[in-house]
């Protein structure tokens, strides 16, 4: 999918961690001015929408002068965690040790790259289910919210909410 002129890629896996910093030190390769790869917990996440809902805002907010963080790889977690603080994002979003769902963020990224996480992580695309409950608790949606809207289109609210409210 073409986003802001990019082209983005979201792939779902399931996977294992043995070290988190080995694997981001392998992803770091692969981000530059240009290309920006992406993992995290998938668990978090309404579906593919809420991904390229975020990725648009994020680039929308460099354009406009109004990102909340420096990097585009860090604004992408703060815009999907629909969250301000770095620290919150990352709680929730961020990579762990062990057994993970993920999703995938390419942009503008080589094929051979998305190839290569494919031997390393099995992709699975139904880490984009929705898990309700927990969706709930992490974007802090009660009942009463969900009585009048679905919690995707709450999420894709909030997170175009941190534009508004710049």
């Amino acid at each position: 999918m073409i986003i802001q002129g990019r082209n983005v890629e979201i792939r779902g896996f399931k996977g294992f961690i043995n070290s988190v910093d080995i694997l981001l030190s392998e992803i770091s390769k692969f981000n530059s001015k240009y290309s920006v790869v992406q993992l995290l917990n998938a668990d978090c996440i309404c579906g593919k929408n809420h991904i390229y809902h975020a990725i648009n805002q994020a680039l929308l907010s460099f354009k406009r002068g109004e990102n909340l963080a420096n990097d585009l790889n860090v604004e992408i977690i703060l815009r999907c965690s629909a969250q301000r603080q770095i620290s919150k994002a990352f709680e929730f979003l961020g990579l762990k040790e062990g057994k993970m769902n993920l999703c995938g963020i390419f942009i503008d990224c080589p094929n051979e790259f998305i190839d290569d996480l494919s031997s390393i992580f099995e992709i699975d695309s139904s880490v984009f289910m929705a898990d309700n409950l927990r969706l709930k608790e992490v974007y802090g949606i009660s009942d009463r919210m969900v009585d009048s809207i679905s919690i995707d289109k709450l999420i894709l609210d909030k997170i175009t909410k941190l534009s508004v409210d710049y």
